[in-house]
C-alpha cells in the first residue's frame, strides 16, 4: 500500500493533472503546529528542502506556527538540511525525568531556537529573498494575559468555552500577531478571519518570535517582550491557527501543505470539535499526508506526539521519535517517484 496520500483542492487538482508537480507552481508552503507530529513527515520535509525547492529563485511565501514555524525557519537558512538536522536534534533530546516546571521546558526551547539559528539563522530568516518566512504567534487579551496560573486556566476556559458557539470569538480572548519580512504582495498580509496585527521580522526579535511561536499557555512562560512590538503575553501561534483555515485562493499560485493528518483542524480550541473542519479554503492546495497504512507501520501504531513525554522514557522516547523520523523517508522516496516517473494522475486524490 502507498505511504504517501496526495490530496488537492479542486483548482489544485486540475492544475496538477494538465501540468505535473512542478516547484514553479508553487507560491505558498505551510506548516502547521501539532508538537513532535512533524517527526513522522520529517523524510517530506528534507526532500522539499533539499531537492524540490533547491534551485528556487521566485518567491516562495511560507506561514508556519509552532513547531511548523521552527520547520520553516530552517528552510529559509543557507544550509537547509543542515539546521533541519539541528532541529531534529535538539528537539528529539528533550529530556524531562520528572514534572518539569514552566520554567524549564522554555529553558529547553531556548537551547533549541538557539540551536536552529545558530549564528547567521535570525539573519537568513529575517532577509532571505526567496523564501519569504512568515511566523504566528498569539498575544494574550482580558485573563489571557494574567501572570496566575489559576487566572490563565480560567481565561483559557473562557477560551473554549466561547469557541464553542463561534471561532470568530477568538478575537476576544487573543490576538494573531504574524510577523514577515512585510512584502506586500504576501498572501497573507491581509488577513481578516480573525483580528490580525502585522509586524516585521528582524534579526534582533527573530529568535524571540521563535520562542513566542511554539510557547503552549501553561506549558512554557509567556514571552513577554519582543523587539518591535508592544509588550504583553505572547503565546503559541497555534491557537488561532492551528492547522490553517485561512483564505489561500486568492493568491497566485498553488498551495504546497506537507501535513500529518488528511483533515484539518482549524483553531486550537477545536481539536475536540468534530464537526469544525476547514475544507473550502484549500481549493488551490495540495497536500502531502501520510497514509493509515504507513501510520499503522510506526512504532506504537501512530505518528509521535505529546503525551510519548508521560509514556515512556526518555530514552525510549528518543528511540522511537528517531525510528519514526527514519522511516518517515519512505514517504520522500514516493515522492521522488512520483515525480520522476510522472506518476502523479495515478495518485492523486480529490480533497474533500
Amino acid at each position: 500500500m502507498p505511504a504517501l496520500r496526495l490530496l488537492a483542492g479542486p483548482t489544485a487538482y486540475k492544475t496538477l493533472s494538465e501540468q505535473g508537480l512542478r516547484p514553479e507552481l508553487f507560491s505558498q508552503l505551510l506548516a502547521a503546529s501539532g508538537g513532535p507530529k512533524w517527526l513522522g513527515i520529517a523524510g517530506v520535509d528534507k526532500y522539499l528542502f533539499g531537492e524540490f525547492f533547491k534551485d528556487r529563485q521566485a518567491p516562495l511565501y511560507t506561514l508556519g506556527a509552532s513547531s511548523g514555524a521552527w520547520r520553516l525557519a530552517c528552510l529559509a537558512q543557507q544550509a537547509p538540511l543542515e539546521a533541519y538536522a539541528r532541529l531534529e536534534d535538539f528537539y528529539i533530546g528533550q529530556r524531562y525525568e520528572t514534572k518539569p516546571s514552566r520554567e524549564a521546558v522554555t529553558a529547553q526551547v531556548q537551547l533549541m531556537v538557539q540551536g536552529i539559528l545558530g549564528d547567521k539563522g535570525a539573519a537568513a530568516l529575517a532577509g532571505n529573498g526567496v523564501i519569504r518566512s512568515h511566523l504566528l504567534v498569539c498575544r494574550g487579551r482580558h485573563l489571557n494575559r494574567a501572570e496566575g496560573r489559576l487566572a490563565l486556566t480560567a481565561g483559557l476556559a473562557g477560551t473554549a468555552m466561547s469557541n464553542l458557539v463561534s471561532r470568530k470569538t477568538l478575537g476576544w480572548h487573543f490576538e494573531r500577531f504574524v510577523f514577515s519580512q512585510q512584502d506586500p504582495a504576501s498572501p497573507f498580509a491581509c488577513l481578516q478571519d480573525l483580528p490580525s496585527r502585522q509586524a516585521n521580522l528582524t534579526r534582533d526579535n527573530a529568535a524571540k518570535v521563535m520562542l513566542a511561536t511554539g510557547s503552549i499557555p501553561l506549558l512554557l512562560a509567556p514571552v513577554t517582550e519582543i523587539p518591535g512590538v508592544e509588550a504583553g503575553h505572547y503565546y503559541d501561534g497555534g491557537i488561532t491557527d492551528y492547522h490553517f483555515d485561512l483564505p489561500l485562493s486568492h493568491a497566485p499560485g498553488l498551495t504546497l501543505y506537507p501535513h500529518f493528518y488528511p483533515k484539518i483542524t482549524p483553531g486550537w480550541f477545536d481539536k475536540s470539535l468534530g464537526w469544525r473542519r476547514a475544507g473550502v479554503n484549500y481549493d488551490n492546495a495540495l497536500i502531502l499526508t501520510p497514509s493509515a497504512e504507513f501510520i499503522a507501520s510506526l512504532p506504537f501504531a501512530k505518528i509521535p506526539d505529546r503525551e510519548d513525554f508521560k509514556a515512556l522514557d526518555s530514552e525510549s522516547r528518543m528511540a522511537y521519535w528517531r525510528q519514526a523520523a527514519a522511516m518517515s523517508e519512505r514517504l520522500a522516496e514516493e515522492l521522488d517517484q512520483i515525480i520522476t516517473k510522472g506518476t502523479l494522475t495515478q495518485c492523486l486524490e480529490p480533497f474533500v
